[in-house]
């Protein structure tokens, strides 16, 4: 529900967004099928998966994403220490901001 809300107040905003995708398998299978990404919004656990293997592929690609998580920072691995993250429960207008940011940086 909160990724149709998210996904929604994005489109709102002017996104073309590609998802949201509700499985890590899904999440890599659409990275690839995609040539252009400029920008995504990974929650840390998809169904119980770790999503960083995504990250790992959107790293690859130098495609900026921001973490949105109920986990503190000590969940994230250090290689991706320098990447925003967003606590749940997910305030819209942050997180707007926060993909706003990495995407224009």
């Amino acid at each position: 529900m909160l990724a149709a809300e998210l996904q929604s107040e994005l489109s709102d905003a002017g996104a073309v967004t590609l998802g949201p995708v509700g499985t890590v398998e899904d999440t890599l299978d659409l990275i690839q099928s995609e040539q252009r990404i400029d920008g995504a919004i990974l929650d840390v656990n998809l169904r119980g998966k770790s999503i960083f293997p995504a990250a790992d592929l959107l790293a690859e690609r130098a495609v900026p994403f921001v973490f949105a998580t109920g986990y503190d920072e000590g969940a994230i691995p250090s290689r991706f220490a320098d990447r925003p993250r967003c606590e749940k429960p997910i305030d819209m207008a942050k997180i707007k901001q926060a993909i706003g940011c990495v995407i224009h940086a």
